[in-house]
Parts: C-alpha cells; structure tokens; sequence
C-alpha cells in the first residue's frame, strides 16, 4: 500500500503538468475556432436556413422548398451549370498540363534558379485580381490596340470582339485561365519532384530508359496523389469562378459566360432574391462534394498518402 501511495504521488504532478498544457492548447486554438464559428459555420448553417424562407431585412417568411424548386426550374441556372462545366472540361486538364510541364523543365536547374523561376511564376497569385483582369481587358481589346488582334493583324484576319461575341467570350476566359494562375501547382508540382527518390532513375538508366520512359513509369506514378490533390483543388476552384467572369464579361454576352458563382452573386445582391441565392449555394456545394467524391472514388483508389 505505500508503494502504491508513493507510485501515485509520483504520478500527480506529471498529470497536473499533462492538465495544464491541455489548457494551453485550447487557449492557442481558441482565436482560430471562434474565428471559424463566425466566419465559416456560422454563415454555413444561416445559408441553409434562409435557403427555405423568403428572406427579408425586416422579417422572413417560410417558403419550405419553393426556392429549391424555382431554382431547378430556372433555364438560366442550368445553363450556368452547362457554362462552369464547359469551362472546368476546358481549363483544368491544360492547366494540371502547363503546370506539370514547367515544373518539368524547372527541376533539372539549380536552386537558385528554381527559386527564381518559383517567385516568376508565382507572382500572379499575389497581384490583385482586379488589375490582371484591366490587363486581360487590354490584351482583348476590340480595337486594333488589343495585342490579340495586333496578332490577328499579322496573318491579316479582321479584328475580333473577343468579350463581346458569344462565339469567343468563353474562349476569351479559357484562353485567360491557360495562360496565368499556375504558380501554386508549379510549386507543388516541383516540391513533389523533388521529392522522388534519386535511386529510381538510377536503376532506370542503368536499364537504359529514355527520358520518356523515366516519365512514364517513375514519375507520374509518383506523382499521382499530387496530381490527385490538384485536380480535385482545381474543379473545386473552377465551379466557383466569378471574379473572371464579373469583370471580363459580366456574364454576357447573352449570358454565354454566366457561371454559377456569377449568378448566385446577382440574385443574392442585384436582384435581392437571397432566399434562392442560398438555395443555389447549397445545390452548387452538394454538386461539388459529389464530383469530389467521384474523383477519389476511381483515382485514389490505388494512391497511397
């Protein structure tokens, strides 16, 4: 009985200290959760509240699933749907591509330059959407000022209104997405490459692999649950596209550029039809959890994390 004592006396300031560093834990993460509440839960579970009532700043109605209803019946949200599709089919492959590749071409040069090339490439992603998408308006320009029609000019085709012709307004976006946005996924792409062993390209080329075999058989393997990761990152950031398609096209012309995330943007706060903005939030999340799931379910079957 007194070993007994003296083994748990032993063990009381050991489990105060383990009391006390729990305490300074939930301190550390305090700011972080209440920050979470209010800006992500909170607003989370008032979109689904008011996605069944006909919101009002004085006094809201319960409309049960009539804004569900009207949303499903709306032909422009379906050709929304139609438009983010369109628009996630044609830029996420080529981007995952473009990034890939440079990423490629990066890794072979020293640190130095790889850190060059990374801060190049990454810059966009720190400038200010509003001022790329004023260069993208110049480059689009209809006039002959425009840099794509100074081109067209070259192989002597007439000058093309990019923005506003429904045949060319989603390429304009496309073509805009292809060619900025990839310093994030070159960086991961690259961290990833060099992260794959070095032994395995020395087996390789002892068994005499062409630098397309290497390809092939190391380092896409290798590298598929990176690509996993940004393929399912970037539809995720494709369907909810709008600040491209608000400042470029304003959904038009006759709403050939109209995403989801635009048209959300102007029930909520052009139309004030909150109550069916909502509705459509929550429609365009469960749309995305489900391509996600699809994605995991027959690509990361075989990836190990």
């Amino acid at each position: 009985m007194a070993q007994l004592a003296k083994t748990q006396l032993a063990k009381a300031p050991k489990q105060r200290k383990m009391k006390g560093d729990g305490a300074w834990g939930y301190a550390f993460i305090a700011v972080a959760l209440v920050v979470y509440a209010m800006f992500t839960a909170y607003p989370v579970v008032s979109a689904f509240i008011i996605s069944f009532q006909e919101y009002k700043p004085l006094g809201s109605s319960f409309v049960g699933f009539d804004n569900y209803a009207e949303t499903f019946k709306n032909s422009l949200f379906w050709q929304s749907i139609k438009n983010t599709i369109v628009y996630t089919l044609l830029t996420v492959p080529v981007s995952l591509f473009i990034s890939f590749a440079v990423a490629i071409l990066i890794s072979p040069l020293r640190k130095g330059l790889q850190t060059a090339f990374k801060a190049v490439y990454y810059l966009p992603a720190v400038a200010s959407g509003v001022a790329l998408s004023v260069v993208w308006l110049w480059i689009f320009d209809p006039m002959t000022s425009g840099i794509m029609n100074q081109l067209l000019a070259v192989f002597g085709i007439h000058n093309q209104n990019w923005l506003g012709s429904s045949a060319t307004a989603m390429f304009s976006l496309v073509l805009m997405a292809w060619l900025s946005s990839h310093g994030t996924s070159i960086i991961i792409y690259l961290a990833a490459l060099l992260g794959i062993d070095g032994s395995y390209y020395e087996a390789a080329e002892l068994d005499g692999a062409s630098f397309l075999q290497k390809l092939r058989y190391i380092v896409m393997p290798c590298l598929k649950p990176t690509t996993l990761f940004l393929l399912v990152t970037g539809v995720i950031g494709s369907f909810q596209v709008f600040q491209n398609a608000y400042l470029m096209t304003g959904g038009g012309p006759d709403n050939a550029t109209t995403m989801v995330g635009l048209l959300i943007f102007n029930n909520a706060f052009k139309y004030f039809e909150f109550g069916q903005a909502a509705a459509q939030s929550l429609i365009l999340s469960a749309i995305i959890a489900g391509i996600s799931l699809i994605q995991f379910k027959f690509l990361g079957n075989d990836v190990e994390y």
